[in-house]
């Protein structure tokens, strides 16, 4: 669930079953109080609001690519030194980055295994399309990398491909 345990849900329960006349001013003890009442039957509408803790697996599509251009990774996955896993939303972690101003780069993030392999292969394939070998910078520590300019679409399609 959301919360560490189950314990915040059953106090708001008991909370919103708490009859108002409890907390008055007035002091005559009524004895028709009937107490605290723990109702689970009403859980169902506090569970409705909320939110889930983790994105769902996408369902198995029988056409493909989607409508939206969506397509999963490749089963198995391919041979290669290193790997570039989904982001939590299921898509490709290739983005466009705007640095002061004008500095246009494209990231791709969620690296894993042999990097600078990746980088390697990068510049070969963008060396092919472009005709020149852009400029990129590799951060091991985060396990990204930067291009200089607008490649997303074209890195996104291209690790497609390749079936990650």
């Amino acid at each position: 669930s959301l919360f560490p345990s189950d314990q915040f849900s059953t106090n708001l329960l008991i909370f919103l079953s708490i009859s108002p006349q409890k907390y008055s001013a007035s002091t005559s003890g009524d004895s028709s109080y009937p107490g605290i009442v723990e109702s689970t039957e009403e859980y169902k509408f506090v569970e409705r609001l909320i939110p889930p803790t983790q994105i769902p697996t996408p369902p198995n599509h029988t056409h493909l690519p989607c409508p939206s251009g969506w397509r999963p990774p490749r089963d198995p996955a391919p041979d290669s030194p290193y790997v570039v896993k989904r982001s939590r939303m299921h898509n490709i972690p290739v983005y466009r980055d705007l640095k002061s101003g004008s500095r246009k780069l494209t990231v791709i993030r969620k690296i894993e295994g042999d990097i600078w392999a990746l980088e390697k292969d990068i510049k070969e394939y963008l060396t092919q399309i472009s005709g020149k070998t852009p400029l990129t910078q590799v951060n091991e520590y985060t396990m990204s990398i930067r291009v200089r300019g607008y490649f997303d679409e074209e890195l996104k399609s291209w690790l497609l491909e390749r079936g990650f």
